[in-house]
């Protein structure tokens, strides 16, 4: 097990110093700085020290996502550090982990998750108008294979290129220049970032399902770091935990990733958690969604277990949660991706992987 260092406060004091590795960018520091905030309020004797690092996904801006290759685009070098004992735990975007962690770590939080929904975001000259009634032809940016196969089916009069970057650099690729009519960007980050006046339109999930893990944060830690999981267990939000985790099954049991598009909308209600899964071809001109339900009415009871690595769900350790629901929710995304699959999305994922790679 290891722990932070000790260190004498201004009182003379020792409290312990806890290293919490991020991404450099704005919007991965404003996260980090959110979980820092609230691990203060609960730990007022642990001091955070918060640790920026550079990720391949960071530094690699001139090629699409989808055509680089790496599953652990923006979360590896993190990973590193942590395998190293320079941090005791990393705070990612859920939907930057791949479902299936290296070994020895898992997500030991998963907090309320922010608005999951993508956003647009016009360029200044189009303010006013939708999706729907920008002029043909119109160029929208995405990076996300995802987004761009639904909303090509929905609105076939609009084009869609790549653009990479972060939130600032897409959103000065938008203003500064006349190459997009407008840009989809996740509307979690631009609240989180206080652009929430950029946003001109919400994309519901008949224009556009979101990423599997979208819009909540997730702590990874060592697996073993029983003192380090017991902090952060406090921070999970059942609710977010038990649609993730649905999604994420969901996710790995298809063998998809951002090379390939596949999205996913989640829900709970009356103690039944709603999974609505599809898998798309590039153009969108393909695609299998289904929906399906499970109770999860034990959700809110405590569940026994204790801190074992057997006990993830698709990366997730969440022990004060009824491992029942978890177990219900992983079944659920297993076998809503199982019925996929036997209606041939291995197919068109296949083909869609296959004509990404040559593109």
């Amino acid at each position: 097990m290891s722990v932070g260092a000790s260190s004498p406060d201004g009182n003379g004091q020792v409290s312990r110093v806890i290293r919490i590795g991020t991404r450099q960018s704005q919007l991965a520091r404003i996260q980090t700085d959110s979980v820092a905030d609230k691990l203060k309020e609960l730990y007022s004797d642990v001091r955070l020290e918060i640790i920026g690092m550079t990720t391949t996904g960071d530094k690699i801006l001139d090629t699409a996502l989808s055509k680089i290759g790496e599953k652990s685009l923006f979360t590896k070098e993190l990973e590193n550090a942590l395998e190293r004992n320079e941090v005791d735990l990393v705070v990612h975007s859920l939907k930057d982990l791949p479902t299936t962690l290296p070994p020895g770590f898992t997500i030991g939080a998963v907090l309320k998750r922010e608005n999951p929904h993508d956003a647009v975001v016009l360029h200044p000259k189009h303010k006013g108008k939708t999706l729907e009634t920008l002029p043909e032809n119109s160029v929208i940016g995405t990076s996300s294979l995802r987004r761009a196969a639904q909303l090509k089916k929905r609105f076939p009069h609009l084009d869609f290129k790549d653009i990479r970057g972060n939130l600032n650099t897409r959103l000065r690729k938008l203003d500064e220049k006349d190459d997009f009519a407008a840009i989809i960007l996740a509307a979690a980050g631009l609240k989180r970032m206080g652009w929430e006046n950029r946003i001109s339109q919400i994309l519901d999930p008949e224009d556009c399902m979101y990423a599997v893990g979208q819009g909540a944060l997730a702590i990874e830690v060592r697996a073993r770091d029983e003192d380090i999981l017991e902090m952060v267990s406090v921070l999970h939000d059942p609710d977010t935990v038990l649609r993730c985790i649905a999604e994420r099954a969901f996710l790995r049991q298809l063998e998809g990733g951002c090379s390939v598009p596949v999205a996913v909308h989640t829900q709970v209600k009356d103690s039944q958690l709603h999974l609505t899964g599809a898998v798309y071809s590039l153009d969108g001109s393909d695609s299998l969604k289904e929906t399906m339900q499970t109770s999860i009415s034990a959700a809110a009871q405590k569940s026994p277990e204790g801190v074992d690595e057997l006990l993830q769900r698709v990366g997730v350790t969440a022990s004060k949660i009824s491992g029942e629901a978890q177990d219900r929710a992983e079944r659920l995304g297993i076998d809503l991706a199982d019925l996929l699959l036997s209606k041939g999305a291995k197919e068109i994922l296949t083909v869609a992987r296959k004509l990404n790679d040559a593109r």
